[in-house]
């Protein structure tokens, strides 16, 4: 087969380079997955390399399934001995061999986030620290900042001792880790983290994998962080043959730790290294990618280069001003209809926000007008009850000394063993440094249980242990039909009867037939396997797919994908680019590369939106375009302005609109002199002029100052203003006038 067939001169000497590190600048839309795969099909059928010496790391475990899937396709030969997947999976398999050199056991649990938030409050609780100074996910958050650091707890303590927070930040941190240590667990950050302290204290390990891999590919470099850079470093010591793949104008996860400067110190980190830049754009048209151009141009901490394109100019990009979100909503759900007549499907269609919060308005417009739409990042389907229940069964299977799992399940369903117990059991496995469940083996040592719930205690450690045993005769999906069964699940969902229930029981088969699937592709897959493929799982990965439905996003989670058709919204000073980016020249800069990302996700039609007005977590605030469109050529925009008569006429009836258009001209005032700022109405306006341009219906939920939370049941007109009639739940029916009424809208 030629491998170079259809490659343009630069992927051609992309995929022929020989030995030493090789940086490839990839352009978006520039072939870069294409360049990866021939480049290992070439290796492994041209330079004769076994596939099992190669290593590829992807930020996505669809992304790397797509790879071998092509690269399978380039090949004759098999090619599942290519270790292929995300930083995360790679150091499971690394650890599942060898992490008990370390001091754990191979049969560890991944925590998820919801199960870092169980064991936080924990330790907030252990330590008698204030819940409310001291959140669970912000001290997380920072534990995660500090792992990808690679600062352990005693370091961060005695640099903040000082700091009375800081130093208590501290120490749940050290706290925490004790408690994974004790749960056999580890979170996502320790997977690469206890990598690297394994090589670094076991050297015939990292000797093991030098020589295994003897090339290295890395998709997505720029969005590497310290650690996972650390990882590199180590395991390509001996042979150098390091590829890395990204785009300095695509490095958007800085609030995740990733570090922009592992790929512009390529060249200096790995002395000899050769660049190749792919610069030739396959996706875009060319007046979408010459707007992408002109607004990356503007930053500074980026390696030059310049995207261009053989593919048709196109349709000018569409900017509209619209007055507030739900005209903005109304405005793209008609440009939809208007698309789908046009040809496009709504599977060809995608909505760009900055922030999840913006998904709202398009959510409730969606569904008034029944137009199917998925949300990537939403609920998703491994983040239901009954299947992180499921989950938990077998985390408890696999791994006895999850705490966090066994409390999950002990009593779901209801068996007898209350809380009261729990604690007790808790409180004794906390003094005598130990697991729950090695405390629960040995239950009589518990003197201030009673004989009743011992005897439950016992009946589940019975039940459990029954169930590690058929764990190893039985397919996964079969174990998963014997639990549900036998512990009375499928039973209570089926007496309860309700329309949620039956959901429920729909989303436990479902869960099942991903076991099936997981056996099929995997055969010789285990217990083991099946739970870490599904804790690596990304967002993108969760999502479920509908056949044929409008995507909702955002901008970061975008990132990797494509749409015929883009619809980037919310395009204002203070949401695009965020407000805290506003007096900070790094944070300004990632928002530009943030919305170049966004741009060059657009194929053919891009339109992007801006309000006037817009609500957002509870705040009312007056708006001017981004700074981004500024930075947009004039000549290849446009504004779409055909159908705007009918618009604002088939809307006009909405007095929202009407009574906001007719306003003094204060407010346009105040939007022309604003410079990059975006202020809460309540700053400048009074209560009463706030409340007018709140969007209230009946149904609509609010919360009153001295009531509390309430449901709207009447609105009626009063010259220009509104009589509200609100059931509260503590005070029962009252009549309140919108304008100086103290509610907001829940």
């Amino acid at each position: 087969m030629d491998y170079l067939k259809g490659l343009n001169d630069k992927q051609k000497e992309a995929v022929e380079f020989g030995e030493g590190p090789l940086l490839i600048l990839a352009g978006a839309g520039s072939g870069k997955t294409r360049v990866l795969t021939h480049r290992i099909a070439y290796l492994i059928e041209k330079r004769g390399i076994f596939p099992g010496n190669i290593l590829a790391i992807t930020f996505t475990n669809k992304a790397a399934n797509e790879m071998k899937e092509r690269i399978s396709k380039l090949l004759s030969n098999n090619v599942d001995d290519i270790w292929m997947g995300t930083f995360h999976s790679v150091c499971v398999r690394i650890l599942r061999r060898d992490i008990d050199k370390i001091g754990f056991d191979r049969s560890f649990s991944i925590y998820d986030r919801d199960d870092q938030v169980t064991i936080m409050k924990e330790c907030i609780s252990e330590l008698k620290l204030n819940k409310d100074v001291y959140k669970e996910r912000a001290v997380l958050s920072k534990i995660s900042e500090l792992k990808d650091r690679m600062i352990a707890p005693d370091a961060y303590i005695n640099e903040n001792y000082s700091n009375f927070y800081s130093r208590n930040v501290g120490e749940l941190y050290a706290l925490y880790e004790k408690k994974l240590k004790t749960y056999n667990a580890l979170d996502f950050d320790d997977l690469i983290l206890k990598t690297i302290e394994l090589f670094n204290s076991c050297a015939e390990v990292l000797d093991y994998y030098q020589r295994k891999f003897k090339y290295v590919f890395v998709d997505e470099y720029q969005d590497t962080n310290k650690s996972q850079y650390q990882f590199i470093k180590l395991i390509t010591g001996r042979y150098r043959n390091i590829c890395v793949v990204g785009d300095p104008d695509q490095s958007i996860y800085r609030f995740r730790g990733a570090d922009i400067t592992n790929i512009l110190n390529f060249e200096k980190d790995f002395k000899g290294a050769t660049t190749i830049l792919l610069e030739q754009n396959y996706r875009s048209t060319k007046n979408i990618l010459e707007v992408a151009n002109h607004v990356i141009r503007n930053n500074y901490e980026r390696k030059d280069k310049n995207l261009w394109t053989d593919n048709e100019e196109g349709q000018k990009v569409v900017v509209e001003t619209l007055l507030d979100e739900k005209e903005e909503a109304y405005y793209v759900a008609s440009k939809l209809m208007e698309l789908i007549q046009s040809g496009f499907s709504l599977k060809d269609m995608a909505i760009l926000y900055r922030t999840n919060a913006q998904s709202r308005a398009f959510e409730e417009t969606f569904m008034r007008n029944n137009i199917p739409y998925r949300i990537v990042g939403g609920l998703r389907f491994y983040d239901r009850k009954e299947i992180k229940d499921i989950m938990a069964y077998l985390k408890v299977i696999q791994n006895p000394s999850d705490n966090v799992s066994l409390k999950r399940i002990i009593n779901v369903p209801k068996r007898g063993i209350g809380n009261a117990t729990i604690e007790k059991i808790e409180e004794y496995a906390s003094n005598n440094d130990k697991s729950m469940y090695s405390v629960m083996m040995d239950i009589d040592k518990v003197k201030t249980l009673s004989s009743g719930p011992r005897k439950k205690v016992r009946e589940f450690v019975g039940m459990i242990n029954e169930f590690k045993a058929l764990s190893e005769v039985l397919s996964v999906n079969e174990l998963i039909e014997k639990i549900l069964y036998s512990v009375g699940y499928i039973k209570e969902l089926e007496e309860e009867g309700s329309i949620e229930s039956q959901t429920r029981l729909e989303n436990i088969k479902e869960f099942i037939s991903v076991a099936v699937d997981f056996e099929v592709k995997n055969p010789d897959g285990t217990l083991e396997d099946f739970l870490a493929n599904i804790s690596l799982l990304s967002d993108v990965d969760k999502t479920e797919d509908k056949e044929n439905s409008v995507t909702l996003l955002t901008v970061h989670s975008a990132k990797g994908l494509e749409f015929p058709v883009v619809f980037l919204v919310g395009m204002e000073e203070g949401l695009f680019p965020i407000s805290r980016a506003l007096d900070n020249e790094t944070e300004l800069e990632e928002e530009r590369r943030l919305c170049y990302v966004a741009i060059t996700r657009a194929e053919k039609l891009l339109f992007i939106t801006y309000a006037k007005l817009r609500t957002i977590y509870g705040q009312t605030s007056y708006s001017m375009a981004s700074r981004f469109l500024d930075e947009m050529p004039k000549e290849l925009i446009q504004s779409s302005t055909s159908n705007e008569g009918d618009f604002k006429a088939k809307y006009a009836e909405d007095n929202r609109y009407t009574s906001l258009e007719s306003t003094n001209n204060n407010r346009n005032k105040f939007i022309e002199v604003r410079d990059y700022t975006r202020k809460p109405v309540a700053e400048t306006e009074t209560n009463e002029n706030k409340n007018r341009y709140l969007d209230v219906s009946t149904g609509t939920k609010v919360n009153h100052k001295k009531w509390g939370i309430g449901t709207i049941v009447q609105v009626i007109d009063k010259k220009d203003d509104k009589e509200l009639v609100i059931a509260f739940d503590s005070v029962g029916l009252k009549r309140l006038i919108l304008s100086i009424a103290p509610i907001e809208i829940l």
